[in-house]
């Protein structure tokens, strides 16, 4: 007889268990098994999306940074806001420009500095995905109303707070 694949709750209580066994605080552990669980079950979706968008996810995290700042920013500040070499992000820059998804331009101010902008289409892959995805996340928080959702958002940013005053 196949064994039967366990649930993500039942792997969450395991899990749970097992750290509550070697000593760690359940109620902390409840919170942080269950935002790694999280975590993961999103990332492995994340990237099949990613494929289906024919981006690798270096590329994605290019497009997001020049999104999210809302303005053109040089090679140099996407490499540190992605963590990766600068000849590295050129790669990236190079594959991304080559289907139309980036711009490079002189900065103005500065003729020896280029400066990386998202392009119209560049910004419609990001906007598709964002509400690709916001189906599958809004799935994921289906159980909980609208109430619910802003207490465990409020919450959360709390917890996120909080990282900024461990890494100083």
């Amino acid at each position: 007889m196949a064994k039967r694949t366990p649930s993500a709750q039942e792997l969450h209580r395991r899990a749970v268990a097992t750290y509550v066994a070697a000593g760690g605080e359940e109620s902390v552990q409840r919170v942080i098994t269950a935002v790694q669980g999280l975590t993961k079950k999103l990332d492995q979706w994340y990237a099949r999306q990613l494929t289906d968008l024919d981006v690798s996810s270096g590329e994605w995290a290019v497009v997001t940074s020049l999104a999210k700042a809302g303005e053109a920013l040089t090679p140099s500040q996407l490499a540190e806001l992605t963590n990766v070499a600068p000849s590295s992000m050129t790669h990236r820059l190079d594959k991304l420009a080559e289907r139309g998804l980036v711009e490079r331009a002189a900065d103005p101010e500065n003729r020896t500095r280029i400066l990386v902008s998202l392009t119209e289409q560049g910004w419609g892959l990001f906007s598709q995905a964002i509400r690709d995805s916001d189906v599958v996340e809004s799935d994921v928080l289906q159980d909980l109303g609208d109430t619910e959702r802003a207490e465990l958002a409020r919450l959360l940013e709390v917890v996120i707070a909080r990282l900024d005053d461990i890494d100083a």
